[in-house]
């Protein structure tokens, strides 16, 4: 999907590092079994970031096993999987799905018509099992691209949108720490619609597509710094949140990537510019 849900590597111990990889090709293989190698090729950090924290807050069983992958065929690799890495694997794929549908209507780009085409058979089946969570990323960004057609340039409401989306897809169960979940899933989704708007406004201005921040990348001398405060803001409330549930398991892997693997890209994005 995004991939700004990251882990910073150079500031991770290698165990964690390890546990964290290894739960990266649980989803990957979860998603080579389940859907197929065009299911695969929707893997995201994002969502090994979610199964992470499920696993950290609920401590499911998770079965361990050795596998070999296309990308690193000489070598083996631990894959952790649980009943979470089922859950992410089938939101990985509503989520590719919808952002290749949105693709195709918004700018009719060919191939990610063709994409969608070839994820529809599987979302027929994960219809069965998450009704509620396809029709919430449905409903959301189809009144997120009725809003860009406008070119609303509210920028809070249209992350909120965003937001929407992810607080539905944190929220897999109904139970006391789901407010939490969604507050985080909220804020996370805030951060991922900012991010990806911020990284993209020099190729919107020249497509001539839709970018809230198109005014401010042209007018504003202190583009770049307004936006991390934007972006502060959004894992600051996200942080605060997590902090309250009752984690210990991965927890420094968790902590890598809310307080500082987030950031990578935005660090990226800025010294190239």
């Amino acid at each position: 999907m995004f991939g700004y849900i990251a882990i910073n590597k150079a500031e991770m111990k290698f165990k964690d590092y390890d546990v964290y990889h290894s739960y990266y090709c649980g989803l990957c293989k979860r998603l080579k079994e389940s859907y197929g190698i065009r299911g695969q090729l929707t893997l995201s950090y994002d969502m090994t970031f979610l199964i992470v924290l499920l696993t950290g807050l609920y401590e499911p069983d998770t079965r361990e096993v050795t596998v070999n992958c296309i990308a690193h065929p000489l070598e083996k690799h631990l894959a952790r999987t649980n009943e979470y890495t089922d859950y992410a694997a089938a939101v990985n794929l509503i989520l590719s799905y919808f952002k290749c549908k949105d693709d195709w209507e918004d700018e009719r780009r060919r191939r990610r018509y063709i994409e969608a085409r070839l994820l529809y058979p599987h979302m027929r089946t994960i219809q069965q099992q998450y009704p509620h969570k396809i029709a919430a990323v449905s409903d959301n960004l189809r009144r997120l691209s009725e809003l860009e057609r406008q070119n609303e340039q509210n920028i809070d409401l249209m992350a909120g949108i965003f937001g929407n989306i992810m607080s539905e897809i944190f929220a897999c169960r109904r139970d006391e720490w789901e407010p939490s979940l969604r507050k985080i899933g909220f804020f996370l989704g805030k951060f991922i619609y900012l991010m990806d708007a911020y990284e993209d406004v020099e190729k919107d201005i020249a497509a001539g597509t839709y970018n809230p921040f198109k005014e401010a990348y042209q007018k504003d001398s202190l583009f770049a710094e307004n936006s991390r405060h934007l972006l502060t803001l959004m894992m600051a409330e996200c942080s605060r949140e997590f902090e309250k549930l009752p984690i210990l398991l991965h927890v420094d892997i968790l902590r890598n990537i809310l307080y500082s693997g987030v950031w990578c890209r935005y660090t990226e994005v800025t010294s190239r510019r």
